[in-house]
């Protein structure tokens, strides 16, 4: 065995017995600092171990050249499976070129022992240049530190090259900083408050704690021209909430490499149960720790370090471009008697007038009417008078009519984000406070509770000035409203009751809201407003389960509604509710039916004839049809005979036209097919002769390619020929990436209906591969029947566990039972599918026994997954 082998076998079973030894005591005591600081010790030991074996047999040499620690290795903070950043300093070229092959041995070395080591080689001369495409190195030398070899070659990099380089690009530093900030909270929505957050990236995790201190070094240094003192780098008040919230993040981190086996900084809901039940950076907590609670323990800690990250982007003049400076001095303008403005943040003209609570509202109403920030010592001066502000808060008529002000503001979110964070929000409104950072797992909404409502708002308000056609309609229908700032309020309270153990939330949220509402003191007729919004915000969004073309759906909607401006203010809160879910949750296909419903609803009450929705477009299709006529005749009167009159409202006259140009050349091909690329979704559009299991099969195939299936259409005529169309999204890009898999998939498609592809055997290939997939979600089946909201058809609704070929197994069990699948809409909801189906059994509704029936097999076929 030769030396090197017995090094690395020696150091390879000291690395593995003393990380298990470094984790057994983190498991013990749950102390993540001191585990950081175990593991770095180590790795130096190691790093020790072989630059003495292959580098120099002195720790202090040879001369001209250094081993660096850098970024987190640099702090001392190496967690369980992070990086092992190195830099291998030199003199000069001379020194890189004599030890290039023991570097090359070192590194591999510690490769071999499957540490993720990082390695840059540089000379002093290379340090001092600024890359702009290498930021991050630059960034990474003001964590240096020195490990081993020429200490004086250090020193010249740590005393001399790096404060004189710093001094130099300290603009170009913070702006890069501000840049790579600003794109990385973009990427997580801007926000704190996600459900599992990634606790090092994400606003709030490690890196802002680390910007925050780069940010102070930098502007120090800039200053100093030499290194300040680390302990008074940041101020007091800064680090006596820096110290818990670094020390939580810390032992968090830790846990999560553990628990995972890699450098996985996922808080998902799993890792938070355990966290919890392990009390994981709250060892101090007594009793049992509910998920729900540890988790307000760290966004109370990233909260802080997220806002005191940002105030710091905004009060180091270097890190705003130079548009980004004229626009504040702009703003600068916007100062008055109470406040002045400098760089976008908002000063008090006169502090000790805080004290009177109209000051302070209005003080928010600013900031929401302009969208600035409010500085730090303006922060500071409200939370010094929240306790005498507590013992006699403004309530009632004073308090609402402040309240309602701040709501219509353009930035009124960000206000009330601030008003929360400072813990006024919940002063004024205490009832806020049982959804303050409120995890509700439904792997739907991607935010918190009270940041669902803020989003919500934020939604309404930049509606009018999007780019998008959609939320400008939205946004019209707001500038129309009388009273919208009922609206506003009833977005901010809609969802209280997410904070109580009761099961339906909705009767829960008007029992809360409306002890609110006795607080504010609002107008009867207001009250009752609110409390209608409160109490109906899921109507909607429950009736675009049914068939919105269904005149009884839109006159038993109507009776719901009872005013035109009562669903205006229902049809903007079911789309701001929507939108605030998740980025991708108001699609296309949504706001559109949200849209029609709206309009549907607003006709029957207010008697018109529906411009954009009904008649007219019913009228155009059919003038545009009859403009055809000559051409078609007799043939396009035979294809529209027996369709029901819900397929002239859902195609457009040329659509219509293509269809029945299909179904004229199922003599050549009795499978007709036309594939198209939409923006957001494929469309799959089948005509055909109608037979059993049709509707199942196409589901099953799609299901089979690995499609998601979206929403459907299923019309069939007299003649029996069918017009089913699928709206699908191609879960793992096959279509997208892969052309000639278009031709092949409408292959697959007629083949499978013309029996020459075996079905279950594609379906099993797909099966296979997705087994073992693990649902975060639990979702309980739910079968409901209705044979009142149609007078031709019942309508069954399933609830239940999203999962690939769901759709096919569903229908499949209705072709079974020789039931005909007459409307289908199809909505997901995170991992809970939401099925609505309008069936038909011999032309007839389905009998009591029949529905029995198919409950029964329905129920079997989707349980014990």
């Amino acid at each position: 065995m030769t030396t090197a082998t017995s090094i690395g076998s020696e150091l390879r079973d000291l690395y593995t017995e003393e990380s298990a030894r470094i984790q057994k005591e983190f498991e013990a005591t749950g102390n993540g600092p001191a585990a950081l600081a175990q593991r770095t010790v180590l790795v130096e030991s190691i790093a020790l171990r072989l630059w003495k074996e292959i580098i120099a047999p002195e720790e202090t040499g040879p001369k001209d050249f250094a081993l660096v620690a850098l970024g987190g290795f640099g702090r001392g903070w190496l967690f369980p499976h992070s990086d092992i950043d190195l830099l291998f300093l030199h003199a000069d070229a001379k020194s890189e070129l004599a030890y290039k092959d023991a570097i090359r041995r070192f590194s591999q070395e510690l490769w071999d022992l499957r540490l993720k080591l990082g390695p840059a080689t540089r000379t002093l001369a290379e340090c001092d240049k600024f890359d702009t495409s290498n930021v991050e190195f630059t960034i990474s030398l003001l964590d240096c530190r020195y490990l081993m070899g020429d200490r004086d070659l250090f020193h010249k990099l740590h005393d001399k090259v790096i404060p004189k380089l710093v001094m130099r690009e300290s603009q170009s530093l913070v702006q890069s900083l501000a840049e790579v900030t600003h794109n990385r909270h973009a990427k997580y929505g801007n926000t704190v408050f996600h459900l599992e957050p990634n606790i090092k990236e994400a606003p709030g995790g490690m890196r802002d704690y680390n910007i925050a201190c780069w940010l102070a070094l930098i502007s120090a240094m800039d200053k100093l021209n030499a290194w300040p003192d680390p302990n008074t780098l940041l101020p007091v008040s800064v680090r006596r909430k820096f110290e818990p919230a670094l020390d939580f993040l810390m032992s968090v981190r830790c846990f999560l490499h553990f628990r995972h086996g890699r450098d996985d900084n996922t808080l998902s809901w799993e890792a938070q149960d355990e966290a919890a039940a392990r009390k994981i950076g709250a060892q101090e907590s007594a009793g049992v720790l509910k998920a729900a609670d540890w988790m307000r323990i760290y966004f109370g800690h990233a909260r802080a370090i997220h806002r005191t990250s940002m105030q710091l982007l905004e009060e180091v003049p270097a890190a705003r471009s130079s548009l980004y400076k004229q626009f504040q001095n702009w703003r600068s303008r916007l100062s008055n008697t109470d406040f002045s403005v400098v760089d976008g943040l908002i000063f008090l003209q006169q502090p000790a007038a805080l004290q009177d609570p109209q000051l302070l509202l209005r003080l928010f109403d600013f900031m929401a009417h302009h969208g600035l920030k409010l500085s730090t010592t303006t922060e500071y001066r409200v939370e010094q008078v929240l306790p005498s502000l507590a013992a006699t808060p403004p309530k009632g008529a004073e308090l609402w009519l402040y309240l309602q002000v701040i709501l219509m503001e353009p930035h009124a979110a960000d206000a009330l984000r601030a008003m929360h964070s400072l813990h006024l929000l919940t002063l004024l409104l205490p009832e806020f406070k049982i959804i303050d950072s409120l995890v509700v797992r439904d792997f739907y909404h991607r935010f918190t509770v009270d940041e669902h409502s803020f989003l919500a708002i934020e939604s309404l308000h930049k509606a009018r000035l999007s780019q998008s056609e959609w939320d400008r309609r939205y946004g019209q229908i707001l500038e129309e409203l009388e009273r919208p700032e009922l609206l506003y309020l009833a977005l901010l309270l809609h969802d209280l009751g997410k904070g109580t153990p009761a099961e339906n939330h909705v009767t829960a949220s008007l029992e809360i809201a409306g002890s609110c509402l006795d607080r504010l003191d609002l107008e009867p007729a207001d009250r009752e407003t609110v409390l209608f919004l409160i109490g109906s915000h899921l109507d909607m969004s429950a009736t675009l389960r049914r068939d919105i073309f269904d005149p009884e759906t839109i006159r038993g909607f109507s009776e719901k509604m009872g005013t035109p401006e009562r669903l205006k203010m229902l049809c903007l809160l079911t789309y701001a509710d929507i939108k605030a879910v998740n980025p991708e949750a108001l699609t296309p296909w949504k706001a559109e039916n949200v849209w029609q419903l709206y309009i549907g609803t607003s006709n029957y009450l207010s008697h018109h004839v529906d411009q954009r929705l009904h008649t007219d477009v019913d009228n155009e299709n059919l003038t545009r049809l009859q403009t055809f006529a000559p051409l078609a005749g007799k043939r396009l009167k035979n294809f529209l005979e027996g369709l029901p009159t819900r397929y002239l409202r859902a195609y457009p006259a040329e659509i219509i036209l293509q269809h029945l140009e299909m179904a004229e050349h199922l003599e050549d091909d009795p499978v007709q097919l036309d594939l198209k690329r939409g923006r957001h979704w494929y469309e799959l559009t089948l005509v055909t002769r109608d037979k059993p299991f049709l509707f199942a099969t196409i589901a099953g195939i799609l299901a089979a390619w690995g499609m998601n299936i979206v929403k459907s259409n299923a019309f069939s005529n007299a003649a029996g020929t069918v017009v089913d169309t699928f709206y699908f999204t191609d879960r793992f890009r096959t279509l997208e990436l892969n052309l000639p898999e278009w031709e092949r998939f409408k292959r697959s498609v007629s083949d499978v209906l013309l029996g020459r592809a075996n079905l279950e055997r594609m379906l099993q290939d797909r099966m296979r591969s997705e087994k073992g997939t693990i649902a975060k979600v639990k979702v309980t089946t739910q079968i409901e029947f209705d044979d009142q909201c149609s007078a031709t058809s019942t309508l069954i609704q399933i609830i239940a566990q999203d999962r690939p070929g769901l759709l096919h197994r569903v229908s499949s069990r209705f072709s079974h039972h020789k039931c005909n699948i007459e409307i289908a809409i199809i909505d997901t909801e995170g991992q809970m599918a939401i099925d609505v189906f309008y069936l038909t059994s011999g032309g007839a509704k389905l009998t009591p026994e029949q529905q029995k029936e198919l409950r029964s097999e329905l129920l079997e076929e989707l349980s014990g997954e």
